[in-house]
């Protein structure tokens, strides 16, 4: 009984059919007290009316307070069924208005009050209910402050965070929040970023540093380069991502709504049956007959059904946006508790991407300092991570930065230039077998070593002459390793590594965080090959990536996962799911969690189903009256979806 009217906007507009939310995207709902609104008025009118009733007032005075009572709780109710009927649709709405004109009909006032202002309630819970789940996401918009300080030279000015612009700089002073999304200009201190990734612990963050709009300050002070505007921005970009997943509908509300659609129908048919065909065959008086229709109407309608999956997605939505991960819609939820097996790109995604210096060999009367610095001269004019890697460590020896002269990029080797009029080279180990350069030894031995272990390598020449090598490596993330045997444990087997890289490479890593197969020496298309062979064997799969490279394989997967803080837009746009923190140990919370809403949907559709299919026989065989049916079916109603909030509360056991 999900309405897209809040209840609190005119007392004409409650409550609205739970068959037909499914056409309709929510835009707002009522929370607290005035939400309950309609059905405080509906009820204070009914009991009003028994009471007078019961002590023989006159009979325009509690006739009039029951047409109050019905008018109230029931008004919105019958525009939206005529609305749809009038498009020859049939929908709760239209099953509810004409059970409680049935019994008005018949002189059961108080049955038909009771039933519309139990409906009534109904939505209004419902509305709180689903509020609470949307609230989650809307506290998200709220966290980034309206004003930021900006500074312009020596001029420092407060102005509305829509007007920063990118490369603008921002003062954020201890204890306040970043206007906007950026990287750290000068300044260091820790960053709370939980509202974005999840993370419990505060990042420590220094110059170079990427920060998000949103995120709490610490102790330090920041001077931040803008590099998103704020319509941009990752925490505008979540709160779009989560409304446009409400519309995003799973296979079990899609069933579940094809369903109702013929439901209905039958349910108005079997109730005209049940009230024409007793009395023509002798069976029982039309008073009882339509007394037992009325009570199969009520309970034979699919209102608990229509809710129930609705509910338990938007829940965990919104759950899982609380911890960091955005998953667009009800199919990806439902998706990811089935999924069997599951391919990860290495580089960004097991690994940190960022490479980390784990040898300097110079030869005989080289420095390492000084192979650093001929290194960094050229590396300075690329933008590859591991150019930086090595330009950080030359700048970290706090020796001169030397700067090379007409430096180019020799595809698949490396950089060449000049230096003080001096040939200059840096390069993959095929740069040196393709050199008349002589290696020494020594050199060869240790480049023979570091090669065979997996790590990447760039060598140096100066004038022909080699210099020595640096090995780098991409370490796996610290999660990695337990996020991949956890998953493992789950049954989510086998976890297969896709990679570009060399094959020596890879398996090492692989070796390292425990993944199930290694296929090295990709192309995209060899991943989107790779992928089409796991669903063709799984049927249901999952793909975690976070290049460009990947999309394509994202997008082919059953569930495309990309990794959301240092994935590219073209991996977010192709994904299904999103890890803000770059942290796959949210991956088996999210399989943990989806699984988890599965088992609640399943609940939910077998307690509305099992109520329809209790009510029906004991309604037409009278032995329950219409008060009972009303309480039992909107009772089931209401069960369903505060058992669906329970996601918002759902804690990971394993961690």
């Amino acid at each position: 009984m999900l309405s897209a009217t809040p209840l609190s906007s005119a007392l004409v507009t409650a409550p609205q059919a739970c068959t037909t939310c499914a056409d309709q995207k929510p835009e707002a709902e009522s929370e607290g007290a005035s939400g309950l609104l309609v059905p405080a008025i509906s009820g204070a009118a009914l009991l009003a009316a028994w009471l007078a009733e019961r002590n023989d007032f006159q009979r325009e005075a509690w006739l009039g307070l029951y047409a109050a009572s019905y008018l109230v709780a029931g008004w919105g109710a019958f525009l939206q069924g005529l609305r749809l009927a009038l498009r020859l649709r049939l929908d709760v709405d239209f099953l509810m208005v004409v059970a409680a004109i049935g019994a008005a009909w018949i002189g059961r006032w108080v049955d038909g009050g009771l039933l519309l202002f139990l409906f009534a309630l109904g939505n209004a819970l419902e509305h709180y209910a689903m509020g609470q789940a949307r609230k989650a996401i809307r506290a998200l918009g709220q966290l980034a402050p309206r004003t930021a300080r900006r500074k312009r030279g020596d001029i420092e000015d407060e102005v509305p965070v829509e007007s920063l612009a990118v490369d603008d700089l921002v003062i954020v002073r201890p204890g306040e929040r970043l206007p906007a999304d950026g990287r750290v200009d000068s300044g260091a201190g820790a960053v709370d970023q939980s509202p974005i990734t999840g993370e419990s612990v505060p990042v420590e963050k220094s110059a170079g540093d990427e920060v998000f709009a949103g995120t709490v300050n610490g102790d330090g002070s920041l001077i931040v380069r803008v590099t998103r505007r704020a319509e941009d921005s990752t925490m505008s970009r979540m709160i779009r991502l989560v409304e446009e997943a409400q519309a995003q509908k799973g296979r079990t509300q899609r069933a579940a709504e094809a369903f109702t659609r013929i439901y209905v129908p039958c349910v108005v048919l079997g109730t005209i049956a049940a009230l024409v065909v007793p009395p023509l065959l002798g069976w029982l008086d039309t008073h009882e007959a339509l007394l037992r229709a009325i009570a199969m109407l009520v309970g034979a309608s699919p209102c608990a059904l229509a809710i129930s999956t609705p509910a338990a997605v938007l829940a965990g939505v919104a759950r899982a946006a609380r911890s960091g991960v955005l998953i667009k819609g009800g199919a990806h939820l439902e998706s990811l508790a089935e999924i069997r097996a599951i391919a990860m790109d290495k580089t960004g995604t097991i690994t940190a991407g960022r490479p980390e210096i784990v040898d300097i060999v110079p030869i005989e009367g080289v420095s390492k300092d000084r192979l650093l610095a001929l290194a960094a001269a050229l590396e300075r004019r690329s933008e590859h991570p591991i150019a930086h890697t090595i330009v950080a460590a030359a700048e970290a020896t706090g020796a001169p930065m030397l700067g090379a002269q007409d430096v180019v990029a020799i595809r698949g080797k490396g950089l060449e230039g000049t230096l003080d009029g001096a040939a200059l080279r840096a390069g993959s180990p095929r740069m040196l077998a393709e050199s008349d350069a002589r290696i020494p030894e020594a050199l060869q031995r240790r480049i023979t070593e570091l090669d065979r272990a997996g790590h990447t390598l760039v060598a140096v020449l100066l004038n022909g002459v080699v210099q020595g090598a640096i090995a780098l490596s991409d370490r796996p993330r610290v999660g990695s390793a337990p996020a991949i045997a956890r998953l493992q444990s789950m049954g989510v087997r086998p976890v297969v590594m896709l990679t570009g890289d060399r094959a020596e490479v890879a398996q090492r890593v692989g070796e390292q965080v425990g993944v199930d197969e290694v296929r090295a020496e990709l192309l995209p298309e060899d991943k989107i090959e790779a992928v089409r062979e796991l669903l063709a064997k799984h049927r249901v799969m999952a793909m975690a990536g976070d290049g460009v490279n990947d999309a394509p394989a994202l997008a082919m997967a059953t569930v495309g996962i990309a990794m959301g803080q240092g994935g590219t837009a073209v991996a977010l746009e192709a994904a299904d799911v999103a890890l803000m923190a770059d942290d796959l140990g949210r991956l088996p919370f999210t399989v943990a969690l989806a699984r988890f809403a599965r088992g609640v949907i399943r609940q939910n559709v077998l307690v509305s189903m099992g109520m329809v299919l209790l009510l029906i026989p004991l309604a037409l065989s009278g032995t329950i009256n219409t008060t009972v049916a009303v309480i039992l079916h909107e009772g089931s109603t209401v069960a369903v979806v505060l058992n669906g909030l329970r996601l918002l509360a759902w804690r990971d056991r394993a961690t």
